[in-house]
């Protein structure tokens, strides 16, 4: 099995080791390229508009990430054309990674609205190739596009050689997409002068431009007939992995292990299932297993005598009994209470989050799912779902609360640090304050949080708009408090403003700390956001075009839980594709 996925830009570390390689194909497989077009790869990615050719790349590779074959599409979107530049397989690999790859590019020329994919071919002609050699692979290579119904150009005098006595001038391949529409010849005329001129620059002389562009004289412009295959019909899609199209979800399996069985308790087990009864109907979503990470990814964010503190008071309590923080004395550091139990409001900031035997497994379990989440974005994936229960967005750095114990989001966001600037982005109906308290002081860690305010939403104490970040993190925090009574379009307002915020900041990667309490009937809160809103949300985030953890936090309406997670991330992938 092998995996194909785009290449957007030089972000990621895994992108760009996988444009060194195909930089090291093109070298190898093309040697009459020059450097300066090898080398340009990177930059036409980063900066497309530079070169009036909008550059997409995408990659075949195998488990351990070794490019096996590469598609290099351009898109003229002023003229709704696409060029395959290239499309290559490494020698030792099978023909299905070039069909796979194909595939991939017709696919994306058609949610581009392309009108077609043009493509340059050598000629099966012996009167244009003297070369044997090179003409059987010519007439392999075109027996490969008549599969799927691309068929060169006749009648014109695109072949003719650039300069005369040049052997093996290409042809000019169309693929109509399917469509049994003709190719106009104004339209290919227009098509013709900008590959030459985009592509080829200052190598096609004015003069022979117009003496091939004024050579499309048939209206509609005449396909050669298929000489290799006996109808001209797309090939069967080979068997690949599309992970970029994906969305990588990891369940915290032992979520339910963690089950307080107190009336009223809202923070239950039964909000998984009714998520995953919503969303994986949808068919985007691959189940993959969490990972196991180190303790030190906790005690980088979290203070470490809180996290022991956490394990050692959950190995004393007795099975199926919960400890109430009741007294909260004050925090000396110096002298923090000596009993367990007593010091539990000495690391707590409420009276309503228990502790029980099960709340260390679970929350560090929620950890290793948002990391294996973080991990899979940095291997390719564009968005990646760590639904896990219990939530974390109000544990601050030493201090438990809110049905959080770890803040599962901020280990995500400072693990993915480490490639580059984050953005966290927290949507729950109540304020982020272990977020905002994790990455106060710091610069690379832009939080924003859109919430209840504190003047009537948990957790009272934080979330106010003048908190703006201290030292290194002045302006890195950003507040949107907003009032009790709240609909879609109010809230979709404010979102916008905050993902231009998080625009001007150039993150690297973000981080959606996905509360679903925000929605009509929620009981935690009192806003009346319906599917619909979910939806819009997900799509103006996707349009960050960022590559996306999102994180499960609040949303306790089992009812519509299904619904609105599903709606969001609809949105979501929706968005971050340009589907809408």
């Amino acid at each position: 099995m092998f995996r194909i996925r785009r290449i957007y830009d030089t972000t990621l570390a895994i992108d760009r080791d996988a444009i060194v390689q195909v930089q090291a194909i093109l070298k190898r497989q093309f040697s009459g390229l020059a450097d300066s077009d090898i080398a340009s790869l990177a930059r036409k990615l980063a900066d497309p508009l530079r070169y009036r050719l909008r550059t997409i790349l995408f990659v075949a590779e195998d488990s351990k990430l070794h490019v096996k074959g590469f598609a290099l599409l351009n898109h003229a979107p002023d003229l709704h054309f696409c060029y395959l530049d290239f499309i290559s397989v490494t020698p030792s690999t099978t023909g299905c990674i070039g069909g796979a790859l194909y595939t991939r590019a017709r696919e994306e020329a058609r949610h581009l609205q392309a009108a077609g994919l043009f493509m340059e071919c050598l000629p099966d002609d012996p009167q244009l190739c003297a070369d044997k050699t090179m003409l059987r692979q010519n007439r392999a290579r075109l027996r490969f596009y008549e599969r799927f119904g691309a068929l060169p150009i006749s009648g014109t005098a695109y072949e003719t050689p650039l300069r005369e006595g040049d052997d093996c001038p290409p042809y000019l391949v169309f693929d109509g997409l399917g469509s049994t529409d003709g190719l106009a010849r104004d339209y290919a005329r227009q098509v013709v002068q900008a590959i030459l001129t985009r592509k080829y620059g200052d190598r096609c002389p004015p003069g022979y431009i117009e003496k091939v562009v004024s050579s499309f004289t048939d209206d509609p412009v005449r396909l050669r007939p298929p000489r290799y295959v006996n109808r001209s019909s797309p090939k069967p899609a080979p068997e690949a992995l599309h992970i970029d199209q994906r969305i990588a979800l990891v369940i915290n399996q032992g979520h339910d292990i963690h089950h307080v069985h107190e009336r009223g308790y809202v923070e239950a087990p039964v909000r998984i299932s009714s998520i995953l009864k919503g969303i994986l109907p949808t068919g985007l979503f691959d189940t993959l297993p969490a990972h196991h990470f180190s303790e030190k990814h906790i005690k980088e964010v979290h203070e470490p005598a809180f996290v022991e503190y956490l394990k050692r008071m959950c190995l004393t309590i007795e099975p199926g009994k919960s400890v109430y923080p009741y007294v909260f004395p004050i925090r000396n550091a110096a002298r923090p209470p000596k009993e367990l139990p007593v010091r539990a409001g000495y690391y707590c900031i409420d009276t309503f989050t228990p502790l029980n035997r099960n709340a260390y497994k679970a929350a560090k379990g929620a950890v290793d799912c948002a990391l294996t989440a973080a991990e899979h974005i940095l291997r390719g994936y564009r968005i990646s779902y760590a639904l896990v229960r219990p939530p974390g967005h109000h544990a601050e750095r030493r201090v438990f609360g809110g049905f959080c114990y770890f803040n599962s989001a901020a280990i995500a966001a400072h693990y993915l640090s480490r490639h580059g600037k984050v953005a966290v982005l927290d949507v729950d109906y109540h304020h982020g304050n272990g977020t905002q308290d994790i990455f106060y002081e710091r610069g690379d860690v832009l939080t924003v949080s859109i919430h209840g305010h504190p003047s009537f939403a948990y957790p009272y104490f934080s979330g106010f708009a003048e908190e703006r970040g201290l030292g290194a993190g002045h302006n890195c925090n950003r507040n949107y408090p907003l009032p009790e009574i709240l609909d879609g379009p109010g809230y979709h307002r404010v979102l916008e403003r905050a993902l231009r915020r998080i625009d001007a900041f150039r993150p690297k990667c973000l981080v959606v700390a996905l509360g679903l309490d925000t929605a009509r009937k929620d009981p935690t809160g009192t806003w009346s956001l319906t599917p619909a809103d979910l939806q819009h949300n997900g799509l103006l985030i996707g349009r960050l075009r960022l590559p996306t953890v999102v994180v499960q936090e609040g949303g306790y309406r089992s009812r519509s839980l299904g619904a609105n997670a599903r709606n969001f991330f609809i949105g979501l992938w929706q968005g971050l594709h340009g589907r809408q």
